[in-house]
Parts: C-alpha cells; sequence; structure tokens
C-alpha cells in the first residue's frame, strides 16, 4: 500500500494498517456491547439474585463511572508504553470481566466486575482515536474513526434486541460468556494486526494540565457536554416521551428503536468522510439533525409515519456525533491526542449521567415530552459551539 503510518514525530515508518483499524473496531464492538447487555438481561439477573431491577441496574453505574476515571487517567499513568500492549491488555481485562459477570455468585461480585469493564472501555477509548491516527494518514482520519465507530453502533443495534432473545433461550450468564467470545476475537484480531506504537511526545499529568489550560479545549469539550447531554436528556426517555405523543405500544416502540438504529449506522457511515472534507459543517449538520428529530418527535409524533421519520431524523444525526467530536479533538490538539481522548471520554459518561438526571427531573417535574424539547435546544446550541471552535487543520504528517 502507499499510505504511511505517522508517528508522533510524523515520521513515515510503515505502510498504514486498516486491518489495526477493524482490530481496534473489533474492540469497541466487544466492549460497548458488554456496556449495554444489562439492559437486556435485568429482570432475569434480578430474579437470580433476588434483589430489585434498580440494584442491578447500578452496574451501568459502576461502569460509566470506571470508564470516565480510566479515561482521564490511563495515559497519565502510562505515558510511554506500547500502545498495542495496552490496548491488547484492555480487551483482556474486559473479556475477564464478561467471564466474572458470567460466573457472579451474587450482585457484588458483578458490580466489581463491571468496575472493571468500567476501567477497559473508558482507558480502550481514550487510547483509540490516538492509535488510529497512528495507522492512518492524517488525511483518512475521518472514515478510520468511522470504522472505529462502527463498532459503537452495531454493538447498539445488537446488544438489546440480541440479549434479550439469546438471554430468553440460554439463560443470562450464556450471554456473557458470549460476549467474553467476541472479546476473544478482537483481541486475537488485534494481535495480527495492531503494530507496536510508542508515544513520543510528553505525556503524564503536565501533558493533561497543558491541555486543560487551552480555551479552545475548554469551549470545545464544553459544546461535547451540552451536545452529549441533550441527546440523553431526550434518550434516556425515550419510551415515556414516544408514548405520551403517540400511544405506541411495546411492539411498536422496538421497531421504532430499530429505525432509530438503523439511521445511527447510516449517520457512523456518513460522518467520516464529511468530517474529512469538512469538520466545520459536520460539527454543525450532525447536532442540527438530532435536534430537528428530537422536536419533530413532539410536533409530528401523534401521525406514525411522523413519528418514524423523527426517530430516523434523530438516529442519523447522533450517528454522527461520535466520529465528529472525536475528529474534532484529533484535528484540535494533535499532539496531545491521548490527552483529548481521556477528556472525550469523561466529557461523554459525565454528559451521559447528566442527561439522565436533568431528563428524570423534566420528565417528573414537567411532561414526558419536555426532555425532548430541551435535549434539542442543548444539542443545536453544542453543535453551533463545537463548530465554531473549530481551528484551521493542522496536519499530522
Amino acid at each position: 500500500m502507499a499510505d504511511t503510518l505517522i508517528t508522533d514525530a510524523g515520521k513515515s515508518v510503515r505502510p498504514a494498517s486498516w486491518g489495526g483499524v477493524v482490530s481496534l473496531s473489533l474492540g469497541v464492538f466487544a466492549l460497548v456491547m458488554a456496556e449495554f447487555l444489562p439492559a437486556s438481561l435485568l429482570p432475569r439477573i434480578a430474579g437470580d439474585f433476588g434483589v430489585s431491577e434498580g440494584a442491578v441496574g447500578q452496574s451501568v453505574t459502576v461502569t460509566a463511572i470506571g470508564a470516565g476515571l480510566a479515561g482521564l487517567l490511563l495515559p497519565v499513568v502510562v505515558p510511554r508504553a506500547d500502545r498495542r500492549r495496552v490496548m491488547m491488555g484492555l480487551t483482556l481485562v474486559a473479556v475477564v470481566s464478561d467471564i466474572l459477570v458470567a460466573l457472579a455468585p451474587n450482585l457484588g461480585v458483578l458490580l466489581a466486575a463491571r468496575l472493571l469493564l468500567g476501567a477497559a472501555l473508558g482507558g480502550f477509548w481514550a487510547l483509540a482515536i490516538a492509535m488510529t491516527a497512528r495507522l492512518v494518514p492524517a488525511g483518512h482520519l475521518g472514515r478510520a474513526v468511522t470504522v472505529v465507530n462502527t463498532g459503537v453502533s452495531a454493538a447498539t443495534i445488537a446488544a438489546v434486541p440480541l440479549g434479550t432473545w439469546l438471554g430468553e433461550l440460554w439463560g443470562w450468564r450464556a450471554v456473557f460468556l458470549l460476549s467474553a467470545g467476541a472479546a476473544v476475537l478482537a483481541l486475537v484480531v488485534q494481535a495480527a494486526t495492531l503494530p507496536r506504537v510508542v508515544p513520543e511526545t510528553a505525556g503524564g499529568l503536565r501533558a493533561l494540565g497543558s491541555t486543560l489550560r487551552s480555551g479552545i479545549v475548554l469551549l470545545g469539550l464544553t459544546a461535547i457536554l451540552l451536545l452529549v447531554a441533550g441527546h440523553f436528556t431526550g434518550f434516556t426517555y425515550v419510551r415515556p416521551a414516544a408514548e405520551s405523543v403517540s400511544g405506541i405500544d411495546a411492539d411498536g416502540l422496538a421497531v421504532l428503536l430499530l429505525v432509530y438504529g438503523i439511521a445511527n449506522v447510516a449517520g457512523t457511515a456518513l460522518s467520516g468522510v464529511l468530517a474529512d472534507r469538512s469538520l466545520r459543517a459536520a460539527a454543525l449538520v450532525f447536532p442540527v439533525v438530532l435536534g430537528v428529530g428530537m422536536l419533530a418527535m413532539v410536533v409530528i409524533g401523534g401521525w406514525t409515519a411522523g413519528l418514524f421519520l423523527a426517530a430516523a431524523l434523530w438516529g442519523f444525526g447522533f450517528g454522527g456525533v461520535p466520529t465528529t467530536a472525536q475528529t474534532w479533538g484529533a484535528r484540535t490538539e494533535p499532539a496531545r491526542l491521548e490527552q483529548m481522548g481521556g477528556l472525550t471520554v469523561t466529557v461523554f459518561q459525565i454528559a451521559i449521567a447528566l442527561g439522565a438526571v436533568g431528563g428524570g427531573l423534566l420528565v417528573d417535574g414537567v411532561a414526558p415530552a419536555a426532555p425532548l424539547v430541551a435535549g434539542s435546544i442543548a444539542a443545536i446550541a453544542g453543535g453551533a459551539l463545537l463548530a465554531g471552535t473549530h481551528r484551521p487543520h493542522r496536519d499530522l504528517s
């Protein structure tokens, strides 16, 4: 291949590794699938342990806590370690976590195992975009990030419906063993395709502090916080919102979420090309489509076709957000990719929590559809702010 791999020092050292990019996507798929599985298996896990579904739901909370901490701290703890070994080690941690969950004798062990998953998830995400930037030329970064994020879209579609179906057939423990198998597959592909990559720029707390002193970085992270929190303000409570505007039943909601998921994949697929051609346009277009979709669900959701059209717009818009946000971070601080990756992971986790809390207050205190209105405004404002913080591209090569 003519493409070359670019290191931190800007040296062309080997052909680009799209196989390595695919291996990172497989790792993301395995990690995110494991993250989402409890949503489809809560009743069975709760019944097995003799606890409430709310108690089992804390497995999601501890995963988010672990991810936020690991995303921020891992690049500081291992500033010079070979990234190939680190990524494979984190994937191995995910395998161990899934096996521990499958064998857990009680809720305490399960929660500890899920905290371990969070550490693997946050650490993997913190380094994934920096690793991706070392595997492809700078001009193809957006498309490579799209390949990685395809793992998220696939996991979003597969985890809940597949987990529910297989949980009924095999039991919830077998589903987590299947998730461990997916992580093992990712580990094998990583071993075969990932090159050795040792960071050559300064790492540690000093680099993290320098990154946080940038006004553009702080504005951009604030924009991402608004955008992602806006999405999750509505999406966390999409069921009561959709039911309030349309009267849709459980079966219809399942189809609605499938439409959302398919549109999400389409948005993800197009986001890399648009981000490579015009990052400013991507930063504005996807949040606007996302916000319009949320508002449309309120305005025309009483019409069945309108409800599904709104879900498709919403899914398409959010599908482009992760690639856009991650590409923005890489373009803004190309010399501190891992620090930007860790900060972006942490901001995403905080935004998810804020969206869930804020949406809950709106559902209880205002109306079931209120989170959609508030979330759409926040998402569009975040997109506008992110587009405004974009600065001219600095080539990594």
